[in-house]
């Protein structure tokens, strides 16, 4: 009889909603508790691209303040492998340079717009044995977190399009030797995604 109930208490979730969005609604559910890497991205516009549009990405030479040095362009890099998806003319600067240099290379090669990024903060928290035998900080155990800042500009009139700040936290189930920079991935997609109007 209580087998007969769990059929159809299963059969009545289902009729109700779909299996990917209930698997989506856990999902968001592990972020926000913490089991799972978590983002945050707040744009100041809600301006969208056409896909056609040439974007040139460049980081600034700035060194984050907190615990962990992430590799100096690596901002740019992620940004790239989530825009290429998403913009079929996107390039990207070879290693960190300032904003006026971006403009300048950006205009030389053609792009419309320069996506200028720069990695505000990172905290390399202790997620191994090895980190913890190296440190010994017991104090420094936890996830790793991570906010990156981006500029949109026009190249041609150097009309600020957006600015947005993305706020990345890891989860406890990728604590184990994980890096702040490899939090920023699914974040920068998502934003390129929200610049074609592809997500909310």
């Amino acid at each position: 009889m209580r087998l007969l109930y769990v059929v159809l208490g299963a059969l009545t979730l289902t009729g109700c909603m779909k299996v990917s969005d209930m698997a989506e609604g856990t999902r968001y559910h592990l972020r926000d508790a913490g089991i799972l890497d978590h983002s945050q991205t707040r744009r100041a516009s809600p301006w969208r691209l056409q896909a056609d549009s040439f974007i040139y990405i460049a980081q600034g030479p700035f060194t984050p303040p907190g615990n962990g040095y992430p590799r100096p362009n690596v901002v740019a890099e992620e940004a790239f492998a989530g825009f290429v998806e998403y913009f079929p003319m996107v390039r990207r600067a070879a290693q960190p340079v300032g904003f006026e240099d971006a403009m300048a290379q950006a205009t030389a090669v053609g792009a419309h717009y320069v996506l200028y990024t720069r990695f505000a903060a990172a905290d390399d928290r202790i997620g191994s044995f090895d980190e913890l035998n190296e440190q010994r900080a017991v104090d420094r155990l936890g996830v790793d977190s991570g906010v990156v800042q981006l500029m949109l500009v026009e190249t041609g009139t150097r009309y600020l399009v957006d600015t947005a700040r993305i706020r990345a936290r890891g989860g406890l189930l990728n604590l184990y030797d994980a890096k702040p920079d490899e939090l920023l991935g699914p974040p920068l997609r998502d934003y390129a995604r929200r610049l074609l109007g592809l997500s909310d």
